[in-house]
This record gives structure tokens, C-alpha cells and sequence, in this order.
């Protein structure tokens, strides 16, 4: 995934390092064993569930082609596809190993990231939907109902176009408004049977914890808990952190540790197995670092609810 490099980007290959060295600090932090399994792309059985062959073959050729631009934010290039392909598998493998009872948190430290991309178009620095084909092969393996929440700083259109009308699919957003890609407003909230499974809190510029957290403690996390799902898998982006250069939610390390601990005992009080995380935005590296030690951290003693040590 290093090989996909946007020249001159945010998205750039140091932020695998970065949120690496966070995850690890958070596992030590927690006193929790860390795996590092070896990573398998994702084969087009897989992809296909979310993205349509054709679309496929399009990113495929103007990667052999050399790339260029898909639109001003988004890039393609010689290695992207490769990239593209271990990131959505890495997210199928950590939300498997978690639904398998392996770990209690997973998190796919992939790049490019995932959220923006729609069935058949790349968007937002992302060219395929990760979050989304973890969701699919989880139902590939039998489970239905699936939460998936997106603490990243820009509303993940992509992933809440591909299951506007899943009713066994439950998405749910904090998100800076006004800001890109424009979507996430209170009033979308699914269509025909989906009808309510779809949350969306717009908060404004310069918001902090207290806001943040208040999203999720107080209307989000509820709401998911309420869907009672089989699973929850995370887009798990920190742009929203106050050094994050492409946005100013002001979000801190503390607030995300907040988050990710509440969200730990809403899977342990529904009685799942553990929390599956993929990387989204963020692009301050050393914010990156602490929100994921964090994340990781506040999981982990959420899940245990304060009494032991489960596997990361």
C-alpha cells in the first residue's frame, strides 16, 4: 500500500506508519497480545458484492495505462489497484478474524482509504468502498445485520449510497457541516424499507469533545445499539482531530478514546465478539499516532468492561 503514492498528496504512505505505531501503543497501553497477520488481496468474488466488474476493469486499465487524476482529490496510479486490493482485503480479514472470536479489535491500517467510493465511481481520495466489502463478506458468511459507524470528519457518501435501502444495514455519522462531499444531513435517514437505519449528526466548525462525544454518546451509539446488529465495523478517520490540516472540528485523542470506550461496552452489552476498524482520513501524523493508540485503548477497555485483557 506504500506503492500508491498521490504526488504531493495528504494520503500519503507515512500515515501507515503512523497509526501502525498507534495501534501498538494502544495494544501495550492495554496490556493486550498484537497480531500482525500477513495481508491477502481481496479477490473479485469479493469486490464484485459491492462494485460492479465493469467499473473494476475501468480502474484496472488506467492503472496499467500509467493514471493520472480521477478528479481534482482523487488519484490512480501504476500501483494503486494493487494498494486498493490489500486494503480491501486486509478490512474482509479483520472483520472476520473478529466475527470469528480471534480478536477482540481489528483494524485494517490500509490506504487508500474506502468511504467516499460509490458502486461504480471513486471519489474523495478513495477508489474502492473497504468498509463496505467487509460488510458483504460478513454476509457472505452469514451474519445480516451489520452496524457501521463513520467517525471520520467528512461524511462517508459512498458507503451510505451503497446501502441507502439495506434495512439490515445501519449507518451512523458524526461529520463537519458545511464541508466535502456535502451529504450527511439529519433528514437522510435511508428510503423504502430502510427507512431510519441511517444517522447523520452534522457538527460545525470548532466543535471539540464536548460536541463530539455528545453525538455519539447521547443520540449515535444509542441508536446503533437500538438496530441490534451482529456486527459493528468502524470508518475509522481522524481529520477530525484539531491538527488535522483539512478540516477544524478541534476532536483531540481524548475525545476519540471517549467514543471508542462507549462503543466498546455497546458491543460487549449487544454480545459481540469485538470491534472491526478501517482507516479512513487523517493526515496529521502525529495526530494519527495518538487517536489510533487511543481508539485502540478505549476499545479494549470498553469491551472488558474494565476487568480483562482480550487480544488485539
Amino acid at each position: 500500500m506504500v506503492g500508491h503514492r498521490p504526488p504531493g498528496h495528504p494520503e500519503r504512505p507515512e500515515r501507515i506508519d503512523a497509526v501502525d505505531a498507534g495501534v501498538a501503543d494502544g495494544a501495550a497501553e492495554a496490556s493486550a497480545e498484537l497480531q500482525r497477520p500477513a495481508l491477502v488481496s481481496a479477490d473479485a468474488e469479493a469486490l464484485e458484492r459491492i462494485h460492479p466488474a465493469p467499473y473494476l476493469a475501468l480502474l484496472d486499465d488506467a492503472a496499467v495505462q500509467g493514471g493520472g487524476w480521477i478528479d481534482g482529490d482523487t488519484y490512480i496510479g501504476p500501483g494503486s489497484m494493487v494498494a486498493a486490493r490489500l486494503a480491501a482485503g486486509a478490512t474482509i480479514h479483520a472483520a472476520l478474524a473478529v466475527a470469528a472470536g480471534e480478536a477482540a479489535v481489528a483494524f485494517a491500517v490500509v490506504r487508500p482509504p474506502g468511504h467516499h467510493a460509490r458502486r461504480e465511481r471513486a471519489a474523495g481520495f478513495c477508489l474502492l468502498n473497504n468498509v463496505a466489502i467487509a460488510a458483504a463478506a460478513l454476509r457472505a458468511g452469514g451474519l445480516r445485520r451489520i452496524a457501521i459507524v463513520d467517525w471520520d470528519v467528512h461524511h462517508g457518501d459512498g458507503t451510505q449510497a451503497i446501502f441507502d435501502a439495506d434495512p439490515e444495514l445501519c449507518y451512523a455519522s458524526t461529520h463537519q457541516m458545511p464541508l466535502y462531499p456535502g451529504t450527511g444531513e439529519p433528514t437522510e435517514r435511508g428510503s423504502g424499507a430502510a427507512i431510519g437505519t441511517k444517522h447523520n449528526v452534522g457538527l460545525p466548525p470548532g466543535s471539540g469533545d464536548e460536541a463530539f462525544t455528545e453525538a455519539w454518546l447521547a443520540r449515535l451509539l444509542p441508536a446503533v445499539e437500538s438496530f441490534v446488529p451482529e456486527a459493528i465495523l468502524v470508518s475509522a478517520g481522524y481529520d477530525a482531530h484539531r491538527l488535522d490540516p483539512l478540516a477544524e472540528l478541534e476532536v483531540t485523542a481524548a475525545g476519540y478514546r471517549s467514543v471508542a470506550e462507549a462503543l466498546g461496552r455497546t458491543a460487549r452489552q449487544l454480545g459481540i465478539a469485538g470491534v472491526t476498524l478501517t482507516l479512513e482520513g487523517g493526515y496529521a501524523l502525529g495526530a494519527l499516532r495518538d487517536s489510533a493508540a487511543a481508539t485502540v485503548a478505549g476499545l479494549l477497555s470498553g469491551l472488558a468492561g474494565h476487568a480483562g485483557r482480550r487480544g488485539a
